[in-house]
C-alpha cells in the first residue's frame, strides 16, 4: 500500500512535465531556439557570455558564430576557475558541485551542476517516468530496484571548497519526489556507504530477496545486475540465516527464499523469487546489447526498456514505451549533431538542428546546457531511428573518438563493433564477454580478443582469422602488420570476464555506474588480469601429444 501510494504520488507529480513534453514533441524546431534564447540571455554576462557577445546573438546562425564547438579540454580554463570558487565564470547561477565522470579510461572530469541543469535533468526524468507508469501500471503496485553507485572514496572538494559528486543517484530526481523514490526503493539509498565491493553486492542481494514485491528494476549495467544474481547459490544459506536474524526478521520470506533456491535453472530461480518483476530498465544498445539480451533471458517474466542516452553532462534522450529508439529530450537542452561518416569521423563543418536529422544518419551529439557548457562536443554517437511526431528517435550506437593507437594502427570502436557483430554471427557466437586490446606480453605485441563464449576452440581459430582479414581492411592496422609492429589476432577465452572488468575499473575510482560495456579498451595488460588462456595454447599442448589434463 505505502508502495502504491508513493508511486501514484510521483506519477502525478510527473504529469505536468509530461504534457509540456508532448506539446514540445509537436514543434520542437521552436522549443528548441526559446531553449537557446533563454539560456543565453540568462548568462549573458557571465565572463564566458561577455567574451562571446551572448547579449548580441539574435539567431542559431550567430551562435554557430560566435562560440566554437568545445570539448572538455577546452573548458578546463573555465572549469578551473569555476572550482577554487570563483563566481559568474560560466553561469550566473552559484554552482552546487562538480560531478566526477570519466570512461574506462583517462583522467577525470569535473562538471558543474546548477539548479538549472539539475532541473533539466528533472525534465527528462519526470516525462520517461510517467510513460512509463501510464503504459505498464502494474509497476506503480509495488517496490523498485533503483541502482546505487557505491562510494569509493572519501568525500571530496574542490580546490575551493566545492562539493564533488552527489550525496546518492537520487539527487538527480531531485525535490519532494526524491522522497518518494526512497520510499518506494528495495535497496536503500545507505548501502553505497558499503565500500567493500563483495561487501556492496552481498548486501545488495540480502535487500533484493528481501522485496517480495518487486515490480521495476532500474540499473545501469546489465553486467552488474547479473553477476549479482549469481552470487544467489553460493550466498543462498547466509541469505536465508540473515532473513530470519535481527529487527527485520522475516520467517517467511526466508521460506521462499528457500523454496526459490531450489534446484532448476536461473530463470526458474528468478520467477519465483520476483514473480511481480515487471521491467528492467538497463542499457541495451551499442556494447551493451548482448548483456541486456542475456539478463532479458535470465528474467523471462520482465519486460527489458533500453535506457536512453544520459550522460553526466547532460540528458539526451528518453525511452517511450513502443518507440524503436528513445526519443530526443527537447525539452531538456539545446541539442545540434555532426553527421558521422562510417568510420565514426564527425563533420565539425555542418551541424544540424534537432528538427534537421535524416533517419539512417549517424551523428555526433552536441549540448548546450544550464550548467554553462556551450556548443560542447559530448563525442557520443547516436543513429537516427525514426520520429515521434516531430521529436527525433535516436539509438546510441558508441562513443566518436575511441581509437587504440599503440603503433599507428588507429583502432576505432565503431570500426571494432561492426566487425565483432559480424564475425559472431556469421561463426554462431553469442559471448557473454567480448573485448578487443592491445597485448604487448609477448616477444611481438599483438591484439587479443578476450572471449567468454562456449563455442569451440576450433570455431575460435576460424573467427579469428576472419576477424583478422577484416582488420587489416583498414589501411593503419594492414602497415603495422606488414612491418612486424603487430602480430596476428589472437583470441583469449576467459572465465568470469566481465566480474574482472568491473572490478578492473573500479578498482581505478570508476563508479560502478559510469562503468560501460566496452569492445574496445585503449590500455593493456589485460592477459595478466583475465583468468583463462589463448585458444592456441591449448591446440599446441593437443598437437604435442600431451592431452588435456
Amino acid at each position: 500500500m505505502i508502495a502504491t501510494c508513493a508511486n501514484t504520488l510521483w506519477l502525478a507529480g510527473c504529469m505536468a512535465e509530461s504534457a509540456r513534453f508532448h506539446r514540445a514533441s509537436r514543434d520542437i524546431a521552436e522549443e528548441q531556439q526559446r531553449l537557446l534564447r533563454a539560456i543565453l540571455a540568462a548568462n549573458a554576462e557571465t565572463e564566458f557570455g561577455r567574451l562571446h557577445g551572448f547579449s548580441s546573438i539574435r539567431s542559431y546562425s550567430d551562435y554557430l558564430q560566435r562560440v566554437p564547438l568545445r570539448g572538455y579540454e577546452d573548458y578546463l580554463q573555465w572549469i578551473d576557475r569555476a572550482a577554487e570558487g570563483i563566481p559568474n565564470v560560466l553561469t550566473r547561477e552559484r554552482i552546487r558541485l562538480f560531478e566526477p565522470t570519466s570512461g574506462s579510461s583517462g583522467s577525470a572530469k569535473w562538471i558543474p551542476y546548477t539548479q538549472s541543469l539539475q532541473r533539466e535533468f528533472q525534465q527528462g526524468i519526470r516525462a520517461w517516468i510517467a510513460d512509463l507508469f501510464l503504459e505498464y501500471p502494474d509497476l506503480l503496485g509495488g517496490q523498485a530496484y533503483w541502482s546505487v553507485s557505491p562510494v569509493m572514496a572519501e568525500r571530496r572538494t574542490t580546490p575551493g571548497g566545492m562539493p564533488i559528486g552527489f550525496d546518492d543517484d537520487t539527487a538527480y530526481v531531485g525535490g519532494w519526489q526524491r522522497r518518494l523514490v526512497n520510499a518506494v526503493m528495495a535497496v536503500p539509498g545507505d548501502v553505497r556507504l558499503t565500500s567493500d565491493v563483495d561487501a556492496f553486492r552481498y548486501v545488495t542481494l540480502l535487500y533484493l530477496v528481501r522485496a517480495r514485491n518487486l515490480r521495476l528494476a532500474s540499473i545501469w549495467n546489465p553486467s552488474f545486475f547479473s553477476l549479482i544474481l549469481e552470487r544467489l547459490p553460493e550466498w543462498g544459506d547466509r541469505l536465508i540465516y540473515d532473513l530470519r536474524q535481527g529487527t527485520h526478521s522475516d520467517p517467511r520470506r526466508a521460506a521462499e527464499v528457500r523454496h526459490a533456491l531450489l534446484p532448476g535453472t536461473p530463470q526458474d530461480r528468478h520467477v519465483r523469487l520476483w514473480p511481480k518483476l515487471g521491467l528492467i530498465s538497463c542499457w541495451a544498445d551499442a556494447n551493451a546489447a548482448g548483456p541486456a539480451a542475456r539478463l532479458a533471458d535470465l528474467f523471462p517474466q520482465s519486460r527489458i526498456q533500453a535506457k536512453g542516452l544520459i550522460a553526466t553532462e547532460g540528458f539526451v534522450s528518453l525511452p517511450l514505451a513502443g518507440c524503436d529508439g528513445a526519443a530526443l529530450a527537447v525539452r531538456s537542452h539545446f541539442f545540434e549533431f555532426l553527421p558521422v561518416d562510417r568510420d565514426g569521423e564527425a563533420d565539425s563543418q555542418h551541424s544540424a538542428l534537432a528538427d534537421q536529422l535524416d533517419s539512417g544518419q549517424r551523428y555526433s551529439v552536441v549540448l548546450t546546457t544550464g550548467g554553462g557548457l556551450y556548443r560542447y562536443q559530448l563525442k557520443d554517437l547516436v543513429e537516427v531511428t525514426g520520429r515521434w511526431r516531430q521529436c527525433p528517435l535516436v539509438r546510441f550506437v558508441g562513443r566518436q573518438g575511441h581509437v587504440s593507437d599503440w603503433f599507428g594502427e588507429k583502432l576505432n570502436e565503431a570500426h571494432v563493433r561492426g566487425i565483432l557483430e559480424s564475425v559472431f554471427s556469421e561463426f554462431d557466437i553469442a559471448p557473454a564477454f567480448a573485448m578487443l586490446a592491445c597485448d604487448n606480453g609477448g616477444a611481438v605485441s599483438t591484439y587479443a580478443l578476450y572471449l567468454e563464449t562456449s563455442a569451440p576452440d576450433a570455431t575460435l581459430q576460424r573467427a579469428a582469422d576472419s576477424m583478422e582479414h577484416r582488420l587489416q581492411e583498414n589501411f593503419h592496422y594492414r602497415y603495422a602488420r606488414r612491418l612486424g609492429q603487430l602480430g596476428s589476432l589472437r583470441i583469449f577465452l576467459a572465465k568470469g570476464a566481465a566480474s574482472t572488468y568491473l572490478n578492473a575499473c573500479s578498482s581505478r575510482g570508476l563508479r560502478i555506474g559510469d562503468i560501460k560495456p566496452v569492445c574496445l579498451d585503449r590500455g593493456d595488460g589485460w592477459s595478466e588480469r583475465f583468468r583463462g588462456r589463448f585458444v592456441e595454447e591449448l591446440a599446441a599442448v593437443r598437437s604435442a601429444g600431451i592431452g588435456d589434463s
